[in-house]
């Protein structure tokens, strides 16, 4: 039994159960759940007592109360009238905004720190968690890249540190993230801030990397606790089929109730969806090119019940918690045993029978094949991309570090007569080497430039409103008649006494005289470089190693989908969750190889 082990067991002998009655009392009071579910009470104790903690909880497990519970019950590490603050850091914007929005209907404050806010927005925020005006506050682990916004966080009564997906802080994880390596820097502001890092997704190896990386000075040893990945309610199918689409129909005319289909590509979301739609299954597209406004459109009409079928590329499900799925049903071979299970386990998490479904070919191997030299183009090709898009945007060598630049991915391969795959690949590998952050919507604000002098602007005819709105931003905003500035819409309506809609109306007016350039907030792929740019040998130098290693790791979660997907001889729950470490599950008498196996025995006993 290892050490980690036995302080798990320790912590269930010890729980405090008066600190249990409390926590108890703050989810009904908030949350109106008069129990826990399995593990949630252990790791809210361990968390709320202090203790480095690892939750490894399957989709759909609860992770959310694990650090909200105990939050609501911290103070301030150096005031006990104050209130504690518990930092949360998360990959997505839209689930951020999601559990911000929740956490306030339930009059809980918190607040999110995102690409889509101004610097004045994000000042707000910062002086009402200073002084005990927020709970919660959700920040992205791009942020902690930033030395300003570290500075600003060590005036916080942070007294909680929740870490979401934390897979992505290994290198040996399906998703890894450079970014997250920079949420070590932080800890020594807070030495007396416990972590709480949870993942539905981690290998052993990736377990012992979480642990190593979030470890404080102090490393002490961290409280563990990994519930059964096995889902009984959950039965896992592959199928061999030659004709994938037909296959999709039948199981969708057997098993009523709402579906994802994962797919690979974006075109194929539009195919699948419209096949559905025509065969009388209401079905929409959903994938990372869509705008944020329609993504959200599609999304409500599923969640609500307006339309049964989601067609998807892996964009979509991180933060989806719709409980009545009944089938998920990938026409494509995910990329990892991982990313698999995460999607797979979208389904009944209502407890009631479901159903997630693999299809595969004789076309899986080749196409797999393909995948992976789509997705590790060379190093030359790589070295390529980097110099097009540093001279697209005219960023010079040893300079651009900071600066945010809108990127048109089609237009630039179109341009350049560049793959669409492998120029992405590149743009993502260059991106986890930490050269820049690539966010394929990220919302750019509003952008103004003056094209006229000062003198030449005395003389235009224009509206009082119009001059009221030129003589603020020429106040508030410098350089104005030498290149764009970004502007705070928002703070201009407040300031000025106007609807956004009437800023906008007016700025159009001025940009059709020809007064201003106007550019309107918006979302668009963009590329932020994280470090000024370097020389192509530099590039190679750092990101060869990684490269080769990340290309190998890729080949082995290939096989082991692929293993998976044709594998006949064993339980396919067994197959999953023993790939996650866990040895001792039971066969799950659902998936389709003991089904088949249960009617042989029945056939020969009769």
């Amino acid at each position: 039994m290892t050490l980690r082990t036995i302080r798990i067991f320790r912590t269930f002998r010890t729980f405090n159960f008066r600190l249990l009655t409390h926590y108890i009392d703050i989810l009904h009071r908030y949350w109106h759940y008069d129990n826990f579910r399995p593990l949630q009470a252990e790791i809210i104790e361990s968390a709320g007592s202090g203790h480095d903690t690892l939750a490894l909880l399957p989709t759909g497990g609860g992770k959310s109360l694990c650090f909200q519970v105990p939050a609501m019950a911290m103070q301030a590490p150096d005031n006990e009238d104050g209130d504690g603050l518990c930092l949360v850091i998360t990959p997505l914007i839209a689930l951020m905004k999601d559990q911000v929005l929740h956490l306030r209907e339930k009059g809980i404050k918190a607040f999110a720190i995102h690409t889509g806010i101004t610097q004045d927005e994000m000042q707000m925020i910062l002086e009402h968690c200073q002084f005990g005006h927020a709970k919660f506050l959700y920040v992205s682990p791009e942020r902690l890249e930033s030395e300003r916004f570290i500075q600003k966080l060590r005036f916080l009564p942070i007294a909680l540190i929740a870490v979401d997906e934390a897979h992505c802080i290994s290198q040996w994880g399906y998703d890894f993230r450079p970014s997250y390596l920079n949420i070590a820097r932080i800890r020594p502001l807070f030495p007396h801030a416990p972590v709480l890092a949870l993942t539905a997704t981690a290998t052993p190896e990736v377990v012992e990397d979480i642990q190593d990386k979030l470890s404080n000075e102090k490393a002490e040893p961290w409280n563990i606790f990994k519930a059964s990945f096995c889902r009984k309610n959950l039965a896992y199918i592959s199928r061999y089929t030659t004709e994938k689409e037909a296959q999709l129909l039948h199981i969708l005319r057997s098993v009523e109730g709402s579906s994802i289909v994962y797919v690979r590509s974006r075109r194929r979301t539009t195919q699948i969806s419209e096949l559905l739609c025509s065969e009388g299954i209401s079905a929409a597209a959903f994938h990372a090119g869509l705008s944020k406004a329609e993504k959200d459109y599609r999304q409500q009409q599923w969640t609500d019940g307006e339309i049964r079928v989601i067609v998807a590329t892996n964009a979509f499900g991180m933060g989806i918690d719709k409980p009545d799925v009944r089938t998920v049903i990938h026409l494509d071979l995910p990329d990892s045993i991982e990313a698999y299970f995460q999607e797979a386990g979208r389904a009944g998490r209502d407890g009631e029978t479901a159903y997630a479904v693999l299809l595969h070919d004789d076309k899986d191997p080749i196409k797999i094949k393909k995948r992976e030299s789509d997705a590790f183009p060379d190093i030359t090709f790589i070295k390529r991309i980097y110099e097009a898009i540093g001279d697209n945007f005219e960023v010079a060598l040893g300079f651009g570090a900071n600066t945010v630049h809108a990127f048109h991915f089609d237009d630039f391969c179109r341009a350049r007569h560049l793959p669409l795959i492998q120029t992405l690949s590149a743009i993502q590998l260059i991106a986890q080497a930490n050269f820049w952050l690539f966010e394929e919507n990220r919302e750019i604000a509003t952008r103004v430039q003056i094209r006229r002098s000062k003198e030449q602007l005395y003389g235009e005819q224009i509206t009082p409103l119009q001059e009221q709105i030129l003589q603020y931003l020429m106040r508030h905003y410098t350089g104005l008649f030498s290149t764009f500035a970004y502007i705070d819409d928002a703070e201009i309506c407040k300031a000025l006494n106007l609807r956004l809609k009437n800023l906008n109306e007016e700025l159009v007016k001025l940009a059709s005289a020809g007064i201003i350039t106007y550019i309107p907030r918006k979302e668009t792929p963009a590329i932020t470089y994280i470090r000024d740019r370097v020389t192509l040998e530099e590039l190679g130098d750092k990101i060869t190693e990684q490269y080769t290693r990340k290309k190998q790791t890729y080949q082995s979660r290939l096989n082991a989908i692929l293993e998976y997907a044709v594998q006949t001889d064993f339980c396919r729950q067994q197959l999953l969750v023993s790939y996650f470490g866990e040895t001792e599950a039971l066969p799950c008498q659902t998936c389709d190889v003991c089904r088949r196996k249960k009617n042989q025995i029945a056939n020969i006993k009769n």
